[in-house]
């Protein structure tokens, strides 16, 4: 399907800051709700972004440093060990999501010279992302890429703890490796834009979870001196490749980086976790026509709540903000914790409340 089907068409508004037709939602569903869903709604072969409507997607390919090494390399009682590719082992014990690491390959500053990353035109990185973007595209949904954020990234090659640390006591050397792991990742979102010319109709998103939800996990200054340098780069030769916008995805309370974000050249942020205080009723008048918005519904309070009238108030103060463009609203991710009945509400105030902010 054609980039000018509706969905497209209404996030494509939305994003160049026009007032869409209707308000387009991109939401993601965590497969307990989905499993759960399907039971309640007997629908064993169904989706919920197919049954509900998501308007935007974001494939990715498998950027792991060394995709050519991963694979189980032994065990630990029940536990799993499994090399995940980012230059490290991970433990995993048998039913959990969460793995925990147990060696990396980078130890000392000499090890970053001589530690060669599988290049990122390998043809195994890119059967599913390319898979996933024709599913999409027939579903008519706005096309983006997706590629990992360098301190997320520098973060599984390097160990949090350790990188962290480097950021306070050896700061040349954690650039070294944002910058090493950056033009890397950006390697990656260059080949996915050749392999999915499509996308560059809509652009990239970087997912880069550096905040918690007091603040980002290091300080503005280390963010400028560590990470601007390399995301000017990464952003502007996407642009150059072809990408029309490039969205930043970062959970947390990312207010202290917001002018250095835009300084790098993003122009969007998603999910908006209001949670966090990131909270779109406030942001998007405040930077309307500098930063897009996706997201900001809240899936960890209001939602699971299930209180029409709460949940009624939260998204139509968000529909109010976006309704001069802007904005593509969304619950980043619909988790078990919330009632089918919930979701489907929200929904519902989305489609009927649009023409009251016109």
């Amino acid at each position: 399907m054609s980039p000018t089907s509706d969905s497209a068409r209404m996030v494509r508004d939305a994003l160049a800051f026009r007032r869409p037709e209707r308000l387009p939602v991109f939401d993601g569903f965590w497969p307990e709700l989905t499993a759960r869903w399907r039971e309640e709604k007997r629908l064993p072969a169904s989706n919920p972004q197919d049954v509900y409507g998501v308007d935007l997607a974001v494939p990715v390919a498998s950027e792991e440093l060394f995709p050519t090494r991963m694979g189980t390399v032994g065990r630990e009682g029940d536990a799993v060990l499994r090399d995940d590719g980012w230059g490290r082992v991970v433990r995993t014990q048998p039913g959990s999501f969460f793995s925990e690491p147990v060696s990396h390959v980078l130890h000392e500053k000499a090890d970053l010279e001589r530690i060669v990353f599988d290049p990122p035109d390998l043809d195994l990185r890119y059967p599913s992302l390319l898979k996933a973007a024709t599913a999409h595209r027939e579903h008519g949904r706005a096309l983006f890429v997706k590629i990992g954020g360098v301190f997320i990234r520098s973060s599984y090659f390097r160990g949090e703890t350790e990188f962290l640390m480097d950021m306070a006591l050896d700061e040349p050397f954690a650039q070294a490796i944002a910058e090493k792991v950056g033009e890397h990742l950006l390697g990656i979102g260059l080949e996915s834009l050749r392999r999915v010319p499509a996308a560059k109709e809509f652009g990239v998103w970087v997912f880069d979870d550096m905040c918690n939800l007091r603040g980002p996990m290091f300080s503005p200054a280390t963010f400028e001196r560590v990470f601007l340098p390399v995301y000017r780069r990464i952003v502007a030769a996407l642009k150059a490749a072809g990408a029309r916008w490039v969205f930043l995805h970062c959970d947390g309370n990312l207010l202290p980086l917001l002018d250095q974000v835009i300084e790098a050249g993003f122009d969007g942020l998603n999910p908006l976790e209001h949670a966090a205080g990131m909270k779109v009723a406030e942001l998007l008048p405040k930077y309307y026509g500098k930063l897009r918005f996706v997201g900001g519904v809240c899936n960890t309070h209001v939602l699971p709540s299930n209180d029409p009238r709460a949940i009624r108030c939260h998204v139509e103060e968000i529909m109010e903000a976006g309704s001069r463009g802007g904005l593509v609203i969304g619950s980043h991710s619909v988790g078990p914790d919330i009632p089918t009945a919930a979701y489907e509400f929200y929904r519902q105030v989305v489609r009927e409340a649009w023409e009251k902010y016109s």
